[in-house]
Order: structure tokens, then sequence, then C-alpha cells
């Protein structure tokens, strides 16, 4: 290797303030695959590429030569054999945060950068040791952290950088921080101490009376030697008293210049980024919009490199094109109806104007009848050769409503959609996205360009190579026809492809029944869902968001009463100050790397111990994400045409087969405040309709009971008894009658916590208790309820040895992480597989009902009812007033009785709670 020359520039990287800052500073993500929580990692995958790009092209940051991140690698440290409560108040890292770790150091290989840990040892130790070496080489460091303790490393030929304010530390920013130069920084640390790290200093010294006693004794050492003739009593004696804390508040503070650091300077030299590690490790946490900046700063991979990217085993397959055809007339359309017929099959793809299936135009269709043959008639694009659509359509028209041909698709819901817009009711659907979805849920994604990698190793066009991105974006109907037809005939025919693999896989792993009897019956169902779409009030709206608006400012006012100042509520430094310097209704506590931790957590905590203020901000919080996520913006969401708003329901985006929903999402609007309430009353029923809603009466405790056997809790639910004061009597060992209302939170908090396999901890926050408290209350309750242990173990066992789980019905869930090596990813994967077997089989049986109740209603003559919404263990029904009594009764038979059939028969009576009235907020 290279050797360390003087024009040499190294940075070193707090890779741990990192972490904390991007998972406090973001909102959480989870990838949508198999719901692994990635914000974090995001958060510093997108830091980690801008300071890549900042540096390169900022003048004041200097190109660096040699780079390298830094980690701590455990709490304990030798700061803790010298005092053992050094960081003792420091809580877990949080649940979603816990798995996280493993993934961010991935991320750092990704980007073809060094990685240094060690342990008993900080990062702060490990980036003062390298300074030392680096100096020695007479070469330059910048140190990247917002971390304060580093200040101390400040010098000649040191630079600090701070990511989060975008600028460097100056002398004068240490003076104004600690009252003293860099060289000085340790001293007044010793004296002032941290209570984030629970550096204990002297006692009643605060930052600023330590820097002048600093300033005029010079040094710790001095200070204490001289204590006797400081004037002032208390000062002089807490310092005589408390010398030893001083002296070992040094030794805490103090980072080691010596650690016994294994990797070499040399091996920081700065490499080339290699595309295909850090593009296929984007990919896989599905950080598709930070992928499409990462392209554009280092460009494409060579098709070469990304076959050896996703299928190293295998070279890859260039798919040959010159048997794709472009239609210019209407002769060529009967000849590729002609060969569909005769094949009993095709796959077609729809080429639209926008990705709004309700208010797109059609640009054109693409055909496959075998594999390699695809064809591309162009209908709305601005170039001659199009054909006429209506010409088009009415020659498609019988082939596609013919139920003795398959129609393929990817993801064909969206294509159905489109053409039931021209007046085709497609038949016989087959849809590639959902069997890759019933063969690999949570093993990967199902977009068609992944899928083409992973199945024909085939790199496909991609969209934006046709109509390009930002402002140099172009409409497909912009597309010269010949690109046009390249592209739109590649889907159709890795479409087709795709169809004749997965149909021999399902048959090979005994998918088949789930793929038929819950997946292709929901492709109409749903699409109509969508047509249909449901009404709301936009009125009644913009009065919600002045209610709201007004609702924030005096919540502001009452906020800004107790703080007797205003402030930004929606700053995280700001809020804190106000917590913990001006109020004053918190110990001190601190993210990882020192700013105010201000999250809901910390605010519940509070709250609940009583004090006003974080309830406010809570209270501020609530109300100004329901204006800005749902009154402000569901109106933008209704269409012109029709005054409904059109959800998108997405059946592959669950590891579970939970179905979700988008533009706008319904799934999440909140239910059990008031505010949340109002909300929903803005969605409305038809005049002349009613709306309805059917909800499972605790579908999943009802699962648990079956799955498990639990004797108890099937023979309550059997009894029609309070499932949670049965729990509650049994874990607190109390008659039933004189379970209280405390102990029953308790016990519905475990009840469904146990579902989602919640921790001790977990248990702990939720229910305000202590870790002990909640470990005897899981104890209890896996003592009285042992069948639910047995179940647990049991699960993960399985999904250790197999990869999967299954749920009742036999659909499969994988969980690719349930024997990784890190504790935190394995956890968080053990208590998603003990959750998928529960929650997917109430989504099962919610198609089911879904399935059976389409068909009834299809079978009652002039039937107006339709089902718009499905919302967690809810449909929403809208009904004409007279039909409500009789469509009741039907909803009820239908959705209780789903489970009476071949599939399962369920041991545990299913209960649904059945409500009308003009609006969805009046159903709860």
């Amino acid at each position: 290797m290279d050797k360390i020359k003087k024009t040499d520039h190294f940075y070193l990287i707090d890779g741990s303030g990192y972490i904390f800052r991007a998972y406090y500073a973001l909102p959480p993500l989870t990838r949508k695959s198999d719901g692994l929580p990635v914000g974090a990692v995001s958060g510093f995958c997108s830091m980690l590429f801008k300071l890549l790009e900042d540096s390169k092209s900022n003048e004041n940051l200097q190109k660096p030569t040699h780079f390298a991140v830094i980690f701590d690698a455990a709490r304990k440290t030798f700061r803790n054999e010298i005092y053992s409560d050094y960081k003792a108040n420091r809580s877990e890292a949080p649940d979603d945060l816990a798995p996280q770790f493993e993934y961010i150091r991935k991320s750092v290989v990704a980007f073809n950068l060094p990685s240094v840990d060690l342990p008993n040892y900080e990062a702060d130790d490990l980036i003062a040791t390298y300074v030392e070496q680096i100096l020695a080489k007479g070469a330059k460091v910048t140190i990247v952290s917002s971390d304060k303790d580093l200040m101390q490393l400040y010098r000649k030929d040191v630079r600090i950088f701070d990511p989060m304010k975008n600028k460097f530390i100056t002398p004068e920013d240490i003076v104004t921080k600690f009252g003293v130069g860099p060289e000085k920084v340790i001293d007044v640390q010793s004296l002032a101490g941290d209570s984030s790290d629970n550096v204990p200093g002297v006692p009643g010294i605060g930052v600023k009376t330590a820097a002048e006693l600093i300033n005029k004794y010079g040094t710790l050492e001095k200070l204490l030697d001289n204590a006797q003739e400081i004037k002032q009593n208390k000062r002089r004696e807490t310092l005589i008293e408390n010398k030893d804390k001083a002296i070992i508040s040094k030794k805490l503070v103090t980072l080691m210049k010596d650690a016994p650091v294994e990797r070499k300077l040399e091996e920081f030299h700065l490499k080339k980024i290699d595309k295909n590690k850090l593009y296929k490790f984007l990919r896989e946490m599905e950080f598709n919009r930070l992928l499409s900046s990462v392209i554009s700063a280092y460009g494409e991979p060579l098709l070469e490199e990304t076959a050896k990217e996703t299928k190293p085993e295998k070279k890859h397959q260039n798919i040959s094109k010159k048997n794709y055809h472009l239609i210019t007339n209407e002769k060529e359309i009967d000849e590729w109806i002609n060969e569909a017929e005769e094949a009993g099959e095709l796959a077609i793809d729809t080429e639209t104007s926008s990705l709004d299936a309700h208010q797109t135009d059609l640009v054109g269709i693409s055909l496959s009848t075998k594999i390699g043959q695809a064809c591309y008639i162009p209908i709305g694009h601005k170039f001659k050769g199009c054909l006429k659509k209506e010409t088009v359509i009415k020659k498609l028209k019988p082939l596609l409503e013919d139920k003795s041909v398959k129609k393929i698709g990817q993801n064909i819901k969206f294509d159905f959609i489109v053409l039931y817009k021209q007046g085709i009711n497609m038949n016989s659907m087959e849809d590639t996205m959902l069997m890759s979805y019933v063969l690999d849920a949570g093993k990967n994604r199902h977009n068609m360009d992944t899928l083409s990698e992973i199945h024909l190793q085939h790199k496909t066009i991609s969209f934006k190579e046709i109509v390009g991105t930002g402002k140099k974006e172009i409409n497909f109907s912009d597309v010269e026809l010949d690109k046009a037809m390249e592209y739109a005939a590649e889907d159709a025919d890795i479409t087709y492809r795709l169809y004749k693999i997965f149909s021999k896989n399902l048959k090979l792993e005994k998918l088949t029944n789930i793929y038929e009897i819950f997946e292709k019956p929901l492709i109409k169902i749903l699409a109509f869902m969508e047509i249909e779409g449901i009404k709301i009030d936009n009125k009644f709206l913009k009065v919600l968001s002045e209610k709201f608006e007004k609702k924030i400012s005096k919540l502001e006012k009452e906020v800004f009463k107790i703080s007797k100042k205003e402030f930004n509520i929606a700053s995280p430094k700001q809020l804190g100050e106000i917590i913990y310097n001006d109020l004053k209704i918190a110990v001190l506590k601190k993210t990882r790397k020192g700013s105010f931790a201000t999250n809901a957590s910390v605010l519940e905590d509070l709250a609940f111990k009583g004090h006003e203020f974080p309830k406010l901000i809570l209270d501020w919080r609530q109300v100004s994400k329901l204006k800005n996520t749902y009154s402000d913006a569901l109106p933008e969401h209704i269409n012109p045409n029709t005054k409904r708003v059109h959800t998108s329901f997405l059946l592959a985006a669950t590891t579970t087969g939970r179905l979700a929903s988008s533009d706008p999402n319904l799934q999440n609007i909140p239910i059990k405040s008031e505010d949340g309430k109002d909300i929903r009353k803005a969605f409305i029923a038809e005049k002349g309709f009613t709306l309805i809603s059917a909800d499972y009466n605790q579908i999943e405790m009802r699962i648990l009971a079956d799955l498990a056997e639990v004797k108890e809790l099937k023979k309550a639910f059997s009894n029609n008894e309070d499932i949670h004061s049965l729990t509650a009597s049994q874990v607190f060992n109390v008659d039933i009658k004189k379970v209280d209302q405390d102990m029953r939170r308790k016990a519905k908090a475990i009840n469904f916590g146990i579902i989602y396999g919640i921790s001790q901890y977990g248990l702990a926050k939720q229910i305000n208790v202590s870790n002990h408290e909640a470990d005897e209350f899981l104890n209890a309750y896996f003592l009285k309820f042992p069948e639910i242990k047995i179940y647990m173990d049991n699960t993960i066992k399985f999904c250790r040895k197999s990869g999967y789980v299954t749920n009742i019905f036999g659909r499969r869930s994988h969980f690719n992480g349930i024997n990784d090596k890190n504790f935190n990813v394995r956890n968080f994967q053990e208590r998603a597989a003990i959750n998928a077997p529960i929650q997917g089989s109430a989504s099962e049986i919610m198609r089911l009902a879904m399935i059976r109740l389409n068909k009834k209603f299809e079978s009652i003559k002039n039937n107006k009812s339709k089902i718009l919404l499905q919302i967690h263990d809810e449909l929403i029904f809208e009904v004409p007033v007279k039909e409500v009594k009789n469509i009741t009764e039907i909803i009820k038979d239908e959705m209780t009785s789903v489970t009476e059939s071949d599939l399962h028969t369920f041991s545990t009576p299913l209960t649904v709670d059945v409500n009308t009235g003009d609006n969805w907020g009046i159903l709860h």
C-alpha cells in the first residue's frame, strides 16, 4: 500500500453519531417487502452519500484521500471499570433501531468504505488514536461529527465538521460552548460533568463556573491543589469534598489516544465506488429514491456486471428482441388475435400517460403469445403510425372478454381498470406479480425488473431510460414508436416468460391453491372497489382544516404560556431546550450523540407522570399531522369526474397477505381520537345510500386461540366472555369479578402484545411498569396459557429450519434474517415470524369474506350494494337505504361463516360488529 504523504487528507466519520442523528431526525420507515425498520439505515446512507459528493465539489471541505467510518463496538468499555455507573442512565436502543445496526454496517461496505470498531473502546477513542497517528505522519484530518466530546481534539491540521449544521467548528464555537479553548475542554468537562453520560463532575459546578475556575488556575490539577484558596465557601467545600469525583471524571472524559487499533492508516485510502455492490444493497433495502440519486452521480452499471451482482452463479442473458413487432395496420392485429385464440393465452400490458389508472390516457397495448415473440400496438403517441383507439378497442374486446383465453399481466389490476374505462371487461386473468408474491413473500420485491433479474438473469429496459428524469422527463405519448415498441414488447415478453416459470413453481411448492383461491378472485373485486371509490365531503374537510388550525393555534398559546416564550414547536432542538433547560421537568436525556431526546415515548412518559407541557406537545403534533396528512391533503385526491376518492389497494405489499392502500393511504387514519373520527366523518354515502361498517371482533386473538389450541381462551370466546378480563384474572390471580380497569388495561396490552411477539422491555414501556414487573406479568401469562409459549417456540424453531412460516390456510411468509448472526436482526425476525401466521390468517379470512360477499351481491337481482373499502379487519359498504336490513343480515352471515369450509375448520367462533350511518366516522 502507498505510504502516507503530507498532502494526504483523512476523513474520520463518527459512525455511531450518524446512526442516532439519522434515527431521530427522520420519520420511521419500513422495508415494504418484509416490514423491517430501515429509517435509520436510509438516513445514514443518505448522509454518507451527501458527504462523499459534497467533499468532491465543495472547496471548503477539501477532497479526502482517505476515509473511514468509526463505530462504537459495545455499550461497556474500559470506562466502566473506572466508574461502574458510566453511561448507566442510557436506555437500550429503541426496539425498531436495534435491528438496523447490522444493515448500517453493511451499508458502509456497500459504499466501499472501511469501518472500524474495537471492543472495550468508544468510537471517540479510536478517532483520537487515529488523529495522533495521522498527525505523526504529517497529514491532515477532518473529523465529521456533532459530538462535543471530540472538540478536545481540535488543533492545527485537525478540523471538525458538524454535518448537522453543515459547518466547521471554530475555536470561537468551542469557547462559546465551554468558555475555554480546545486545550482546556477536558478540564472544564471534568468539573461540570455530563449527565447524559453519567460523568459525575463536581456537584453544583456547571460549565460557566468550571470555565471561570480553569481560566484562572490553568488546569484541573492546579485548581484542586489550590482549592483551599477559593473565597466562596460553598464552592471551596464542594471542590475539596469532591476531589476524587473530579479526578475520576477527567479519566472518563479524556479520550484514549493510544487505543490498540489493528487497521492501518494505509487501509483507509479512498477507493472508487463499486457500483454493482452499492446498487445491489440499495435495491435490497428498497431505497429507490436514493438509488436514483446514486445512479445519477455514478452512472448505470454495465449489463455484464449487473448479471454478476444479481446472480453470480449464472451468466447474464441478453433476451433477443428480433421478434418484437410494431403493429401499424388492422390486419396485423387480426393475426395476433388469431394466434392468441389458438394458444389459449396471451400476456398483455398497457402503456399509459400516467400511473393514475382512473384519470390516465391509453397510449398503447403490448401482447405476447410465445416466448420471445411480442408486439406493440401504438394508440396515443404524438407521431404518425398510431392506430385509432376505437378500432383497436373494438377488435381486442371479444378476445380480452373471452373466458376461454387466459390474459396474463404483471399487476394486471392496473391494466384491467385502464381497459375497463375503455369499455372492456377483461376475464380469465393471471398475474405474475401475485404468483411471485405467493411463492416468495418476504424474500424479494415483486416488480417486473427485479423478477426478470432473479428468474431470467435479464436486465429490462427501465422506464427512465425511455422517458428520462427530472426536467427532461417526457410523457410516454412523446416517446418515438420504435423505442416505445422495444420497451413495451419486452414487458409483455418478460411477463409471459415469468408466467411459465411461476406456474410450474406453484405446483412444485404446492401453493397453487393459495394463488387460485386467495389471490386471483381479489383482482377484479379490488379493481371494482377502486373504480367505485368513496365519496368525500370536501366542504367538511375545509371546515375541519379550519377547526384544526384554530386548535393548533390554541395549543400553541397554551404551550407558550407554560414555556414563557415562543419557539418552533416542530424543532426537536428548541423543544429540548425548553423541556430540559428552561422548565427542567425531566432528568436530562439525550440521544446517543448529544441531541435532546424529544421523541413521542419521552413525551408520553412525562405526560403519564402528570406534566401538562408534554401532553400539549403531543396533542399539537397529533392535530398538525391530521391537518397536513388528511384534512388538507385528501381534497387533492378527489377525482374531478367522480367527486370520489379512488385509493389503490396493494395486493403484494406485505409479508403476511394483509392488504395495503396508497394514493391516498386510508389504512392509517387514526380511530381512537376524536379528531381521527372527525376525519372519518368526511367519508360519506351517496344520496339515497348509507354506509355499513362490518368489523371482525378480536379476530387475531381468536386465531391465536385456534392456532395454539389454547383451551381457556377458546372456551371464553365460545361463552362470549370478556377476553381481557379473563386474562387479567389469570395473570393477577384474582376472581374475574374483582378485575379492575387497570388490571384489564395491562392484560389487554399483554394479549395484543403477545400477538406481535412483544418483549419484556416493550411491555414495560407500554404499560409503564419496570422491566422486572413486565417480566413477571409475561411469566404469569405463559404459566396460565402454556400453549401460547409452546406455539411461539415451535413457530420460531420451524422458521429457523425452513426460512418461512405458514398460516392456517398454508400461505408462506419468508423471513430471511431469522438465523442472522446479529441478535437484533434475529430478534426482530423472530417476533415477526410469531405474528405472521396470526395476521396472515386474519387477512386470509378477510379475503374469503370479500370473495363470498361479492359473489352473493352478484347473485342479487339489480343489486346496487357495493364493497368500498377494506381497512385492516373492517369492510365498508355503500348500500341503498331500503336494503340496509337485508344486506346487514347477509354481511353477518357470510363473514361469520367464512371458515366453515374444507380449507380450515375454525374452532373459535367469529363475531362481527356491524354499524350503519351516513358517514364513516359515526360507524364506530
